[in-house]
């Protein structure tokens, strides 16, 4: 179980790659027996966050800090900016990106938490995989990628994946 402490505007565990989304760890599953996790996107402009995936066991809640972010839930999409709550829930295809020009940060609610687990091992990738190779991780934490619909919406809107 986490005890009380107070996390300042740079604490937690940081990953922060060059043209690609960056994520701060505030809090991790395993300290809430599995309960939730909290991470912070940090998206800088026209970055896709993520391939269009869903997964199976998890709800995601985003909570919009500054930025424009884009998201797509099947083949409707929207924009959100700061103040939106965006609900993904499980077993539905989605992704986000930065829909505008200046950097964009949120707030990632994942319950029930270890969803966070993959993005830390796509944060310490250092170099392009295969889509099969994603894929077959992204199985190991009940996700499954398109990435087909993924690339289509690179094109679309000009973005950096």
């Amino acid at each position: 179980m986490i005890e009380h402490r107070i996390l300042g505007p740079q604490d937690g565990e940081l990953y922060e790659p060059a043209q690609a989304c960056g994520d701060r760890f505030l809090i991790n599953s395993r300290e809430q027996g599995g309960r939730f996790t909290l991470v912070e996107h940090r998206l800088p402009p026209k970055v896709l966050a993520a391939p269009v995936h869903k997964h199976t066991r998890e709800d995601e809640f985003s909570f919009i800090l500054e930025g424009s972010v884009g998201a797509r839930f099947g083949d409707e999409e929207v924009v959100a900016g700061p103040g939106s709550l965006v609900f993904k829930p499980r077993d539905e295809w989605h992704t986000f990106w930065n829909a505008g020009d200046t950097p964009a940060r949120l707030l990632e609610i994942i319950s029930p938490g270890g969803l966070e687990e993959l993005f830390r091992w796509l944060d310490r990738l250092t170099e392009e995989l295969p889509p099969e190779a994603m894929q077959q991780k992204a199985e190991l934490y009940g996700c499954s990628l398109d990435m087909e619909a993924t690339m289509a919406l690179v094109t679309k809107h000009g973005l950096t994946f």
